[in-house]
C-alpha cells in the first residue's frame, strides 16, 4: 500500500511501482477522494476526459513548500487560489496537503498525474471544515456544457492547524483493511 499517493508524482517512481504491479497488488488509499472507483472505471473504458481537484482549507491548514508557503503566508481575510494547475507540480509543493489529488490523478490513468488539475485554495473563513470538490468530465462537449459531468462536495469536519480533517481518519483505515487480496494490478482502497 503506498501511504503517501504524492510519491507517485515522481515519474520515475510511479513508472517503476506500475511496473511491479503487473506482477503484484499495488493498493492506492483513497483518503477523502470520493468517487475514486467511479472515476477509475471511466479512466480504464477511455471515456474520462477531464477531472479537476480542488482542495479549500483554513490557511493554518496546510503545510506547504517554496513559493505556495509564501504566498499562503501572506493570505489574512480573503480568500487566495495558492495553485491551479497540473497535480505533478503541486505534489512537490504540498505533499502533506495533497494525497487525495494524487489518487485522483492514480485513478484517472489516462490523463495521469499531468492532465489531472489540481487547485488549491487558502480559505480563512474556513474554521470548521475542509472542502474537496470533485469535478468528472466524460464523453460530450465540455466547453459547451454538453458533456457528461459529475460535480461532488466534500465537506470534512476540521479544526484549526490541522492538515487531515477527522473523517479521513477512518477512511484510511478502511483503506488498510482493504488493501488486500485483489491480485495484480493498481488498486484503489
Amino acid at each position: 500500500m503506498v501511504g503517501s499517493p504524492t510519491a507517485l508524482a515522481d515519474q520515475e517512481v510511479e513508472t517503476k511501482l506500475r511496473k511491479a504491479a503487473q506482477n503484484h497488488g499495488m493498493y492506492i488509499p483513497t483518503g477523502a477522494f470520493w468517487g475514486g472507483e467511479d472515476i477509475k472505471k471511466m479512466a480504464d473504458r477511455g471515456t474520462l476526459k477531464a477531472l479537476k481537484v480542488t482542495m479549500k482549507k483554513h490557511p493554518s491548514c496546510f503545510k506547504l513548500n517554496g513559493e505556495l508557503k509564501t504566498k499562503n503566508e501572506a493570505v489574512r481575510t480573503e480568500v487566495c487560489v495558492l495553485y491551479d494547475g497540473p497535480v505533478r507540480g503541486l505534489c512537490p509543493l504540498a505533499p502533506h496537503n495533497v494525497n487525495t489529488m494524487a489518487a485522483a490523478a492514480t485513478a484517472a490513468h489516462n490523463l495521469g498525474f499531468d492532465q489531472v488539475q489540481g487547485c488549491l485554495v487558502a480559505d480563512p473563513s474556513l474554521k470548521d471544515f475542509h472542502i474537496v470538490e470533485v469535478e468528472t468530465w466524460g464523453p460530450g462537449n465540455k466547453e459547451a456544457g454538453s458533456a457528461f459531468h459529475v460535480h461532488t462536495i466534500r465537506k470534512n469536519p476540521s479544526n484549526l492547524g490541522v492538515v487531515t480533517g477527522s473523517a479521513t481518519y477512518a477512511s484510511f483505515l478502511s483503506s488498510m483493511l482493504g488493501a488486500v487480496g485483489r491480485g495484480p494490478g493498481v488498486h484503489l482502497c
